[in-house]
């Protein structure tokens, strides 16, 4: 669980969301999701799994268990997209 703090704080970040949100959407305080992102403290199984269904994750990966990479597909077209997750399916077999 070492990373958890870092990709917590990474995904909230991206997700344009600051600590006090994210507190909110948890039922929280800011300061328990700085102990979270600053390691101080790591959150109850329950709380984990309603973090990885806030940011469509896996815990796995909030834990840093599985290596996932994002891309960034904005300014594709839709046919573009279907092209490349075609192409991510294929790679993957």
């Amino acid at each position: 669980m070492v990373d958890f703090g870092s990709s917590l704080k990474v995904l909230r970040l991206k997700a344009n969301m600051t600590q006090a949100q994210l507190a909110l959407k948890l039922g929280l305080t800011k300061s328990v999701i700085s102990a979270y992102e600053t390691g101080l403290r790591l959150p109850s199984y329950d709380i984990l799994i309603h973090i990885a269904k806030i940011f469509n994750v896996s815990t796995d990966y909030l834990l840093g268990l599985e290596n996932r990479k994002d891309i960034d597909l904005s300014g594709l077209t839709q046919e573009e997209i279907d092209a490349l997750l075609h192409l991510i399916r294929v790679m993957k077999k």
